[in-house]
């Protein structure tokens, strides 16, 4: 587990570890495949200006540079150690270490957390030494990382200086050392300046938490790309994602764990206790943190926010010069969620001017084949759809072709999408085909992010469409005035509500449920039900017995005083005869309500991320068929709405086949009392309403459960 540091002693400690004055490589050797050299080579191949120590046993001179024999021999306050030593000796050496003030110590070697109860345990003892003497530590496990702003170089892989020219650039930490490398590799490959990339490895001591804090502090890094197997400080994280969406800086983050073979991996790869991933991602999205499914969008994603921070909170144009490309664009983007607006009035004017008579101005738009005999047209078609108000992203899809259409495209293709203000990437159809080197030269000059896949393209801006939401988001949240939450009364510090109990509550916090008392005698039930009228429904009370159906404690359609008076008797001897131990408060006698279209919508508090709202189908669908959405239990009603119309089911809430519509907003506010019940009682771990059936004028919580503090298993 990772040492909880204040926002400015992490901050302190990254810097001394990422621009150090001196370094030291204990383990130093002359044999060129030594994890130890290799670290030397690459501070020599990067002109490391600072002072560098060597600790060999083998050797008394590597490199022209002097070797002493023990860590002992070291002056004090070198601000660097790097361990290139086996585990047996690591414990050692980070006492010693600490005890002659380093600032900082990265650990390559494994078999630690990663490596079960044991390694563990060794971890334990690692960290404890560390703090002793407040010595920050880098892994273990870990691959180091490369400081490619200020040129410090600390991995075991040979790899070579990567200028960034002066131009921003991207900070990457990720858990696992491969992937560190394999998204440095990635921006690399793209052109895409790199501030830093570092591999946090098992956390001992410094986490993902401390490097993001730095990040977000450097003036260089204009976005940043995450992979993470666990967050081990959520509330931290959640701050610093914060933070750095009001510093205009994105975090780009791809997190495994949504199946049980990836919890299972993440655990033995990085000895983290995989949290509720679906908890997890709705809660950082709603922070801003955009999160991924793929290696490919973390790169697409983070390559086109780097270059554009701040996205507009509006869907993507489409141009082409392919009638194909269009149709297909249209079937992709309707897959993955892409919302391509329509075009306004005066630019459908405008672009109808441009073009020729038999193209259609709309999105997709293909402009087909003027380009050839105007090439510059295409620039004053890009300015023309990027000027849209409707318009937050363009994806140009076009073939390379012949190199005299490459030297136009160079020529006036690139230099339109350079001078956008919006998202504006370029996709060059042909897969791995080549271009021209002249092209390809212009593309990387421009900082335009390019593409040999539209599909990429498209799903990336899918990302940064929703990250702008999300700003947007943000933003009424922060100038919305404050919203009253009704306090329905007191909660007990644990234990289940029976359902009676837990209605009574929720109605006094605003949601509508069924006319309806305990009744305690069978004389009280038949009161209750000449005072409400009947049909009844009949539910058996007691806080031990949240699923009433299992044990025939519910019995619904009651129509008259004989119906009740054989339900009472049903009702109470098929409890008796399951649940023999049982005693019940009561039997709740309630109105029958009427068919509506019944959802659901449960809430549940995580220990560490706090809590979140489900909402879908309700009744016996939420099993079959799955259609919900997880939201953060602050959502505003008009956001919920938004949420609703996403369920796959979204149909259903106008009415179909001559059914009436529901009332949206009234489900709307339901969803949202619960939440803000969720957030005003921290006591409450759970509460499950369903069905909320929902009518053309009104919503009825049929069922409730709510649950105050550890739920008992056996329930």
């Amino acid at each position: 587990m990772s040492k909880s540091l204040s926002d400015a002693a992490g901050v302190l400690s990254v810097e001394r570890v990422l621009k150090p004055r001196s370094i030291v490589i204990v383990g130093a050797s002359a044999d060129p495949r030594a994890f130890g050299n290799f670290v030397l080579q690459n501070l020599e191949r990067f002109g490391y200006a600072g002072e560098i120590h060597l600790v060999s046993r083998s050797s008394q001179e590597i490199n022209g540079r002097r070797c002493v024999n023990s860590v002992d021999a070291l002056p004090e306050g070198i601000d660097l150690a790097v361990l290139a030593i086996p585990e047996s000796g690591v414990l050692d050496a980070v006492r010693t270490l600490g005890a002659r003030k380093t600032g900082a110590t990265v650990i390559f070697a494994s078999g630690y957390a990663e490596a079960g109860e044991e390694g563990r345990a060794r971890q334990e003892v690692l960290t404890e030494a560390a703090n002793a003497t407040g010595m920050a530590l880098i892994g273990p496990n870990c691959m180091g990382f490369t400081n490619f702003e200020a040129g410090v170089p600390i991995t075991f892989e040979a790899i070579a200086p990567y200028p960034c020219a002066g131009r921003k650039g991207v900070g990457v930490v990720a858990q696992s050392g491969a992937m560190a490398a394999n998204l440095r590799d990635a921006f690399m490959g793209r052109g895409q300046p790199i501030t830093a990339a570092v591999s946090t490895g098992n956390e001992a001591v410094l986490g993902i938490e401390d490097y993001l804090a730095w990040f977000i502090g450097d003036v260089q890094t204009s976005a940043i790309a995450v992979y993470a197997e666990q967050i081990r400080r959520p509330q931290t994280f959640i701050k610093l994602a914060r933070k750095a969406r009001a510093a205009g800086k994105p975090i780009v983050m791809l997190m495994p764990g949504k199946s049980a073979r990836a919890r299972e991996a993440a655990q033995s790869h990085t000895g983290a206790l995989a949290g509720d991933h679906a908890t997890t991602s709705v809660l950082l999205s709603r922070e801003g943190v955009v999160m991924v499914d793929t290696l490919d969008e973390l790169f697409d994603t983070t390559t086109i926010l780097a270059r554009f921070p701040v996205p507009p909170a509006a869907g993507t144009a489409v141009m082409t010069a392919s009638g194909a490309v269009k149709n297909i664009v249209l079937d992709f983007a309707e897959d993955i969620g892409l919302t391509l607006p329509a075009l306004t009035g005066p630019t459908i004017e405008k672009l109808t001017a441009l073009l020729p008579d038999f193209a259609v101005a709309d999105n997709p738009l293909d402009y087909t084949t003027i380009g050839v005999r105007n090439p510059g047209l295409i620039g004053e078609l890009i300015d023309t759809v990027l000027a849209d108000p409707n318009v937050g992203s363009l994806v140009l899809a076009i073939m390379g072709g012949p190199p005299i259409a490459q030297r136009d495209k160079a020529d006036h293709v690139v230099p339109a999408l350079a001078r956008a203000t919006k998202p504006a990437v370029l996709a060059v159809l042909g897969d791995n085909n080549v271009l021209e080197p002249f092209f390809v030269e212009a593309i990387a000059a421009s900082g335009v992010p390019f593409f040999r896949s539209p599909d990429r393209a498209l799903r990336a801006c899918a990302r940064v469409a929703t990250y702008g939401e999300s700003l947007q988001r943000a933003q009424r949240a922060q100038t919305a005035d404050p919203v009253a939450i009704p306090l329905p009364g007191p909660v007990p510090a644990n234990g289940i509500f029976a359902e009676y109990q837990g209605k009574q509550w929720l109605a006094a916090a605003g949601l509508p449920v069924p006319a309806g008392r305990l009744a305690k005698s069978l004389d009280d039930a038949l009161r209750i039900a000449d005072e409400i009228g009947y049909p009844v429904v009949l539910k058996a009370q007691a806080s031990e017995l949240p699923h009433k159906s299992d044990v025939g404690g519910v019995v619904v359609g009651l129509a008259d005083e004989n119906a009740l008076r054989a339900g009472w008797d049903k009702l109470h001897t098929s409890v008796s005869s399951h649940r023999p131990e049982l005693v019940l408060d009561g039997a709740l006698v309630e109105a029958m309500g009427p068919r509506g279209l019944e959802l659901v919508v449960g809430a549940k508090r995580d220990a560490e991320w706090g809590p979140v709202v489900l909402i879908g189908l309700g009744g016996i669908w939420i099993e079959v068929l799955k259609d919900v959405r997880l939201i953060p239990a602050d959502m505003t009603e008009a956001d919920i709405v938004v949420e609703l119309r996403r369920l796959k089911a979204a149909a259903l809430l106008d009415g179909v086949r001559g059914a009436e519509g529901v009332d949206v907003g009234a489900i709307a506010n339901a969803v949202a009392a619960i939440g803000a019940q969720m957030r005003a009682n921290p006591q409450i771990t759970e509460i499950d309403v369903n069905p909320l059936v929902a009518y053309p004028n009104r919503v009825l919580a049929l069922d409730a459960l709510v649950v105050c503090g550890a739920r008992d298993s056996a329930h």
